[in-house]
């Protein structure tokens, strides 16, 4: 079977797109547990503006708190499906100083040189220009429509569970749930799609993305994203977040997972490629 170039890059540039929307989230939630977190029982009768208004504030008091970190990342990316099957691993160690840089080394990388260079390489360039829109990607009321969905017992301890819907045309918002801890206010977990197909030959995507509390701090821990692909085929990207060394407020640290590190699921995220 000869196969068709330009469709080839095209599927490939779409199955690249969710994937990003993936990484710049992070941006929207990143960071601390609330330095004023209650103690008791948790009180569930907020208003859901009460919980946004919590979530906002706290992100900015996570912001100022967060000077920046390193973690290693390892991906890995396979697709099954037309014209065939292909795979890629790639580590990654990762570098984030506040309020919006990032640097990336890639440590080792393995297996499709199609999906490693149009795919996972092209990830890490598009996330250093994706963490310079700001404001447009932050959960706040302006981006964002939120809707109380119920009350969620967690590993982690309780949480809200919301509904969120983007309020203005942008291609890396998205739409689905987001569970926010009931004492951090902080977004623990997020299972969302794009809020938009970003093309033809997607017919959908869906995200897992899993945070756990490093010391003071709610950081990425892993990520499950499948795509499945008009053509018939299915892309998965999987990415842990590993080793972080995070420097805060007090002093620049080894981070090791809580005791309140969630018991995960298998994991995986999105992106992949038929050669």
């Amino acid at each position: 079977m000869v196969l068709n170039p330009n469709l080839t890059r095209k599927s490939t540039t779409a199955l690249l797109a969710p994937t990003l929307l993936v990484a710049t989230f992070a941006l929207s939630s990143f960071a601390a547990g609330s330095p004023a977190a209650p103690e008791g029982p948790v009180a569930t009768a907020l208003s859901t503006d009460s919980i946004v208004q919590k979530l906002v504030v706290a992100n900015a008091q996570r912001a100022r708190a967060l000077r920046g970190y390193q973690q290693t990342r390892s991906y890995s990316l396979n697709y099954h499906g037309f014209p065939g099957s292909r795979s890629a691993e790639m580590k990654v160690d990762a570098f984030f100083t506040a309020p919006n840089k990032k640097d990336f080394t890639v440590v080792s990388q393995s297996g499709s040189k199609f999906l490693l260079t149009h795919v996972l390489l092209k990830l890490l360039d598009s996330e250093k220009e994706a963490w310079q829109s700001g404001k447009q990607l932050e959960l706040t009321p302006d981006n964002y429509e939120f809707t109380f969905l119920q009350m969620d017992r967690t590993p982690e301890g309780e949480a809200y569970v919301l509904q969120v819907k983007p309020r203005i045309n942008n291609k890396f918002l998205y739409k689905g749930k987001i569970w926010v801890d009931a004492h951090d206010f902080a977004v623990t977990r997020l299972s969302a799609e794009p809020a938009r197909n970003p093309s033809f030959w997607i017919s959908r995507t869906q995200i897992d993305l899993h945070y756990a509390k490093f010391g003071e701090f709610w950081l990425p821990l892993h990520n499950n994203s499948v795509t499945h692909v008009r053509l018939g085929g299915d892309a998965v990207l999987n990415i842990d977040y590993a080793d972080y060394q995070i420097n805060g407020t007090k002093q620049a640290r080894d981070a090791h997972p809580s005791d309140q590190t969630p018991v995960l699921p298998p994991a995986n995220s999105v992106s992949g490629d038929p050669h």
